[in-house]
């Protein structure tokens, strides 16, 4: 049985909760969750991956079990969150490290590569978007229009997405056996973004999203310079983040590893462990052997 341990850490005072597995001494992996989830996501993926990474899986600060102060005590915008996880990380002595991201995870994930270019030794992107080919219309309409004139009259359509339905939605759409996903993954994440307060951290960071745009040039531009070893491991399904971001990686770094998952959706680990599981030990291998 492998160990999972679950830690604090007191950053830029703030209590951030973080998931530990593997030995220190091995490659180190950072598990950047997404919306409205937390660490919770990877339950399953950190102990498959602990026999040969040290793994590490923090909650973003109004997410899981890491402090959620009130919008009028903290800041919430994607460059503030990777602030608190570039801290979380330096206080660890974390200087060199693979990372996988998912939905908000790949923002502050993309943030942390381009201040610190040399510590990323491979990415793995798991409907983690990076390119305007990624987002499909319909969903993002209301995100952008809110982002643009919040208020009255663009609030409500995106204060949906903290419901009960949206949320379960989230997690069925695109899957091909509904009945793999575990109910608990949406009760949980509606438990939480209902408390008191957490409405507002939610639409501050979905105000602040439309800020992620402009930054793809420059992470383009990294991943050209740079040509960091990538896998895209996409649920096919995905109505959020669709197919062509996925593919669109290939534009800047030609040997990307890509994969479409027929019959998964946006949280391809609920229905796909085993999948993503095998892809990313291959790709990793793979990545060390080239480093």
């Amino acid at each position: 049985m492998v160990e999972v341990r679950h830690h604090y850490a007191t950053v830029r005072g703030h209590r951030v909760f973080y998931r530990e597995a593997g030995s220190p001494e091995a490659p180190t992996l950072v598990l950047l969750h997404g919306f409205p989830s937390s660490s919770r996501m990877f339950r399953h993926l950190i102990p498959a991956l602990a026999d040969r990474f040290h793994v590490i899986a923090p909650d973003h600060l109004g997410f899981g079990n890491s402090d959620a102060p009130p919008v009028d005590a903290f800041t919430y915008t994607f460059d503030s969150l990777t602030d608190v996880t570039e801290a979380l990380l330096h206080q660890l002595g974390v200087t060199r490290y693979a990372l996988y991201v998912q939905d908000y995870g790949a923002p502050i994930g993309w943030r942390l590569a381009l201040r610190t270019p040399d510590a990323i030794t491979a990415v793995i992107t798991q409907n983690g978007n990076a390119y305007e080919d990624g987002f499909v219309p319909d969903f993002w309409k209301p995100v952008w229009a809110y982002a643009e004139n919040p208020g009255p009259r663009t609030e409500p359509a995106v204060r949906t997405a903290l419901s009960l339905d949206a949320i379960r939605w989230q997690y069925l759409h695109g899957v091909g056996r509904p009945e793999l996903v575990d109910p608990d993954t949406w009760a949980a994440d509606h438990r939480e973004v209902s408390r008191p307060g957490n409405d507002l951290v939610q639409l501050a960071l979905f105000r602040d999203y439309a800020g992620n745009r402009p930054l793809y040039a420059q992470v383009h531009a990294y991943f050209r310079e740079r040509r960091v070893p990538l896998l895209a491991v996409w649920g096919a399904g995905d109505e959020i983040f669709g197919p062509n971001g996925a593919r669109a990686f290939a534009r800047d770094l030609p040997d990307a590893e890509i994969h479409l998952v027929p019959g998964g959706g946006h949280f391809l680990l609920e229905s796909h462990l085993d999948t993503v599981v095998g892809y990313m030990r291959g790709f990793l291998t793979a990545a060390e052997s080239a480093a």
